[in-house]
């Protein structure tokens, strides 16, 4: 079976459902495939930074009825015992990946949008034209196709991108909660070997989501052995877990979370989200990044179409933008996390944070964007 579309996106977790739902309003045709079924849950921290609000609004998205939490705060704190607390300039809100996607799945079938449940194979490019085959033997021809399969998949592999045969050292586990945990806080912890943030979600559900070490964490048993032994060293840490009670069956996890340097163009696939580049859970900014590049690429397709420029012309400049508005806090998320794993840098980076809070909000100012600002 054969189909033809003007656009085809692979993956339909954040960032791929609102080019879906941005291009389908500038009225090309777009076919997004997604293996999964909806809702599902995701590993993800699950805060967005306010910053898309103007975005969603133009979009036509309203997530009040989602009923997520506003978070105005940040308290960072440190294996060693130290916290430093700041105010988001611009604040956020939390909501789980499982209401969020379910959301957007829906909004965009309601417009018109056909997502098809279906594995992508293969993706090759010849004279200008992408043809993307199915697990389930269903080919579809494409003028465009854009990336947004998420961190690590075996389309990569195919493609043979740069970053997949670098070690990836991580793995992501995530749970949700019931606790007393401030509904208006989201809490970074670091640890021997990772990272946790804690902050809530909609109906009063406690999201907690940490990086691993692999190798620290296959000294230990299970998920539960580990989070006493390891993270249960950061006191903070202890106390919320130690009061909370899980609300999931059992943790969600994902392996080989890498960091490494990514194309945000690979093969002529315009790639968005963390298909593009992950950005350290430290900086806690990946799902409002996710959606910015969905922005970014959808206008430059339109601007192709309207002024008949190159395909060259088009992929150097969503490269330059996507260089231009996240490189710098992709390589600062980088530092962070060499700086925190070691412990002499550490207990220096803290104690210089904890002296001067300037400083966190230098940080927090680094690693977050301004309001995406929207054309007439």
């Amino acid at each position: 079976m054969q189909f033809q579309t003007e656009i085809l996106i692979i993956g339909g977790g954040l960032a791929g459902l609102t080019a879906a739902l941005h291009l389908n309003k500038l009225g090309f045709e777009v076919v997004l495939l997604e293996k999964s079924s909806y809702p599902h849950h995701k590993v993800c921290g699950e805060y967005i930074s306010n910053e898309v609000l103007p975005y969603f609004t133009w979009l036509g998205i309203d997530l009040k009825n989602l009923a997520p939490t506003q978070i105005t705060n940040l308290q960072f704190t440190s294996a060693s015992g130290k916290y430093v607390n700041a105010v988001l300039p611009l604040g956020g809100f939390g909501l789980s990946r499982y209401s969020i996607d379910y959301y957007l799945y829906n909004l965009a079938i309601n417009r018109g949008v056909n997502i098809i449940h279906q594995k992508v194979d293969r993706v090759v490019y010849v004279e200008d034209q992408f043809v993307v085959e199915t697990t389930s033997g269903t080919s579809f021809e494409a003028r465009y196709v854009l990336g947004a399969y998420g961190k690590r998949s075996a389309i990569d592999v195919k493609l043979e991108r740069n970053f997949i045969n670098q070690k990836s050292p991580y793995l992501a586990i995530k749970a949700h909660y019931k606790s007393n945990f401030p509904n208006n806080l989201v809490s970074l912890n670091n640890y021997s070997g990772g990272y946790c943030g804690i902050s809530k979600v909609e109906n009063d559900v406690l999201n907690v989501c940490y990086l691993a070490n692999y190798e620290s964490f296959k000294k230990h048993k299970d998920i539960q052995a580990y989070q006493e032994n390891v993270l249960y060293q950061n006191k903070n840490l202890k106390n919320i877990l130690q009061e909370a009670e899980m609300v999931f069956d059992a943790p969600l996890t994902i392996s080989q979370i890498s960091f490494h340097k990514k194309e945000p163009v690979f093969n002529h696939v315009l790639m968005i989200g963390d298909t593009a580049g992950l950005i350290h859970p430290l900086c806690g900014n990946g799902m409002a990044m996710a959606i910015h590049s969905a922005k970014i690429v959808s206008e430059l397709i339109q601007k192709r179409t309207e002024n008949k420029t190159s395909r060259n012309s088009l992929e150097n400049e969503y490269t330059a933008n996507w260089q231009k508005l996240f490189g710098s806090r992709l390589k600062l998320g980088r530092i962070l996390s060499m700086i925190l794993q070691h412990k002499t840098y550490e207990r220096l980076a803290i104690n210089s944070i904890t002296a001067m809070p300037f400083v966190l909000r230098k940080i927090i100012k680094h690693t977050h964007g301004q309001p995406i600002k929207m054309k007439n």
